[in-house]
């Protein structure tokens, strides 16, 4: 996958309510060791803490979904892009990529 298409199926990974069909995105999409942190989580640290943390914002997101805004830049290992959740919410994302997969998400609410 190229990087904007991995950004694209770690959206797809919010947006899975499954948790078993979610697990297997996980699993093409981030690493093993993957840390994930924004405002409300300061480091989540693979796959399963994750997939809570997704399940849990399920019950506060309705049937809102993430869109892709603009990827701002790519340089390297890193990417910097913008989300939208619904209408109701923005925000940033940098990733940080390890071969062919996303090592780290730090989120930005705007």
């Amino acid at each position: 996958m190229t990087k904007n298409e991995l950004i694209l199926a770690y959206l797809d990974i919010w947006n899975e309510r499954d948790p078993g069909a979610r697990e297997e995105l996980m699993s093409s999409v981030l690493t093993e060791d993957s840390v994930y942190a924004d405002p409300d989580y300061a480091g989540l640290r693979g796959h399963a803490e994750l997939s809570a943390a997704i399940g849990r914002a399920h019950q506060s997101f309705g049937d809102l979904r993430f869109t892709l805004g603009t990827v701002l830049g790519t340089h390297h290992d890193n990417a910097l892009f913008t989300w939208n959740l619904g209408t109701v919410a923005t925000g940033y994302d940098a990733v940080e990529f390890s071969g062919d997969r996303i090592h780290k998400v730090v989120g930005f609410f705007a």
